[in-house]
């Protein structure tokens, strides 16, 4: 009985040993599961403004791209007397190498395109971007790659060679890295650059955002040249969908792979995925542990660059491209490292299709407070570009209300603030021409997919309309964004008409007088438009000093079908304000509920309305609105 006792009482000792070990392990799981769901504040107060690095601004002559710099990316064809393209020079006018390209489509020649903006050329214009009152930044890629977007990165870790003052010598420093090791990560003349972007954006109290994209990388990453070098051997051969890798016994290469949207210059990487692969969103996690940690040491790399723990001296968070090809537990993983790393870091995701061009993607599942703070709300600017534009024909203001209300469902109100409200993008027409051409949005828009679609300069009355609907987006609900540019009237059709180089005051322009089909066409003088850059300045200006703008519940107030009238109300605290649009081409009287007292057009501060017997009355002129603010 006592040797039974003996063994009871050592197997109980045992059993509270494995019970106190495994609280512990649940202990340590739970505590690293932990999620910071907040928003970060500065996203809700922000005004973006998004830059797409290549042509926003060309201030270091001597690091311009040569045709070694952009090998292995679209179109894959490089004539011998290829060079960078004049700042200046008329859009569509063919360059001098056109003629000695064996490329027969006028789009692919102007994808070859390169212009050489460089991080000095946004040194050098961050005065600019701070006097225009933005508050945070959006980069398109600054990776190392040898596209003009760098979506198809050949270095995560690294900014682009061409962006910085150094090209030369930041390939001999990158060849030295052991590229899957941080310990041996240097910093290229490039990076240095970009690490002083980072400080004199935040000594302007400007945050700043970068853009990765985690699903694929370029053809030329060093990951994908091992295993397309190395077959099954590569220590990368898993971190990539490989269909079938090449057989040394016979003459053909049998090397197969995925590439996003089928394009062999973006190899994706390998995903566990549960359930349905189609299904969205996608539930599971990246195949390579070794991939995932790669991308979380470049992540942290930027959030905290000289990794002491502090990450004042590092970017504001990320943007993500193509995020709903990305499974839940990858994301939920990646938010944790980024919020550990820097607890005030933003997460934006693109969320964009479910089913191009009819179907948007609900984003209620990314933003919870486990994956992303905010998405890129083309959500809310296909519904107000079909209402403001009759595009592609005429929505009804109780229709455009229903909408609207219906997006905001099933997503809390901190995250509807920081909602990345935009009118356009690199990957969509310039807002004026999309506004000009009244069709489906982002279907069929630019000259080769429909002939007739207008590519000059914008007209008189598509800028009236441009502004109601700038008024709506500093008005609405999330935070306006401005694609660089827009504010001085610049207009494109879709990619790559939309990414034209940015048009300075201090640079002289050739007209605009060639059309990519060889029409005819009106002469159109490329310069800043000084009256809409000041109005998008007076905008900025309402919102930042408004906090209902900014904070205030959103009540509409008004939605007339009969006269195509709209209003709305944004109160904060005492601050109450209203908005009005009359979306007719006629002269209305708008009448709307309003507490009793004096209103000013925060437009136009002369206009003084007194309400008695809570009851607001304006006369508006078609096509116009007004934002009156209770003084």
């Amino acid at each position: 009985m006592k040797r039974i006792a003996v063994i009871f009482l050592l197997s109980s000792i045992l059993f509270l040993f494995s019970c106190n070990e495994i609280a512990k392990k649940d202990k340590v799981k739970n505590e690293t599961s932990k999620v910071i769901t907040s928003v970060p504040q500065w996203a809700r107060e922000s005004v973006w403004y998004q830059i797409f690095p290549e042509r926003f601004r060309n201030g270091d002559m001597t690091n311009d791209p040569t045709a070694k710099d952009i090998f292995g990316t679209y179109p894959d064809e490089i004539p011998k007397n290829w060079k960078t393209t004049s700042w200046s020079s008329d859009w569509y006018k063919p360059d001098d190498w056109f003629k000695n390209s064996h490329l027969s489509n006028k789009w692919d020649k102007l994808q070859l395109r390169r212009y050489g903006g460089d991080l000095q050329g946004i040194l050098d214009e961050l005065d600019y971007i701070k006097n225009l009152g933005i508050t945070a930044i959006y980069f398109n890629p600054l990776n190392d790659a040898p596209s003009l977007h760098k979506y198809d990165p050949r270095a995560w870790r690294h900014i682009d060679m061409n962006f910085g003052p150094h090209p030369e010598n930041d390939k001999k420093i990158i060849a030295q890295e052991n590229p899957i090791d941080p310990k041996t990560w240097k910093l290229t003349g490039a990076d240095s650059l970009f690490l002083k972007v980072i400080k004199e954006c935040h000594k302007r109290n400007i945050k700043l955002v970068m853009d990765y994209s985690w699903n694929h990388t370029g053809s030329e990453f060093w990951a994908f040249k091992d295993v397309k070098k190395k077959g099954k051997k590569s220590h990368y051969a898993d971190w990539y969908e490989i269909k079938t890798f090449d057989d040394p016994s016979t003459p053909k290469n049998e090397f197969a792979y995925d590439g996003w949207a089928g394009i062999k210059y973006l190899p994706e990487l390998r995903k566990d995925l549960i359930g349905n692969p189609d299904e969205l969103p996608r539930r599971g996690n990246l195949h390579s542990e070794t991939a995932k940690q790669h991308i979380f040491n470049v992540a942290r790399r930027w959030l905290d660059p000289n990794n002491d723990g502090n990450p004042e001296d590092g970017i504001d968070g990320y943007r993500l491209d193509v995020a709903e090809k990305l499974p839940l537990g990858f994301w939920r993983e990646f938010r944790k490292v980024i919020r550990k790393t820097n607890p005030n870091a933003l997460l934006i995701g693109e969320i964009w299709w479910k089913k191009w061009p009819e179907e948007l993607l609900a984003p209620n599942a990314y933003l919870q407070g486990d994956v992303f703070d905010c998405i890129m709300n083309y959500h809310w600017y296909r519904p107000a570009r079909h209402f403001f534009a009759s595009a592609p024909n005429r929505m009804k203001p109780s229709e455009f209300v229903k909408i609207l209300q219906n997006k905001m469902q099933g997503i809390d109100i901190s995250r509807l603030q920081a909602m990345m409200n935009l009118v356009d993008s690199h990957d969509a027409p310039r807002v004026s021409t999309s506004l000009y051409n009244p069709g489906k949005y982002k279907f069929r828009a630019k000259p080769t997919e429909t002939p007739n679609y207008k590519i000059d300069k914008p007209d008189a009355n598509t800028r009236k309309i441009q502004k109601m609907l700038l008024i709506h987006q500093f008005t609405y609900i999330g935070s306006p964004h401005i694609w660089y540019g827009d504010e001085i009237g610049m207009w494109g059709a879709d990619d790559p008409d939309c990414r034209k180089p940015m048009v300075w005051a201090d640079i002289n322009y050739d007209d605009e007088t060639h059309h990519p089909l060889n029409k005819t066409r009106k002469t159109d003088k490329v310069e800043q438009d000084t009256a809409l850059l000041n109005f998008y300045k007076k905008l900025i200006q309402i919102r930042k000093k408004n906090p209902a703008l900014i904070y205030g519940n959103i009540k509409f107030i008004l939605s007339d079908d009969k006269n195509n009238t709209l209003a709305y109300s944004r109160i904060y605290n005492k601050q109450k304000i209203i908005v009005i649009f009359n979306n007719s081409d006629t002269k209305k009287t708008i009448t709307v509920p309003a507490s009793n007292g004096k209103y000013v057009n925060a437009i136009d501060e002369k206009q003084i309305f007194k309400v008695d017997n809570n009851t607001l009355k304006t006369n508006l002129a078609g096509e116009t609105a007004v934002i009156l603010i209770k003084i």
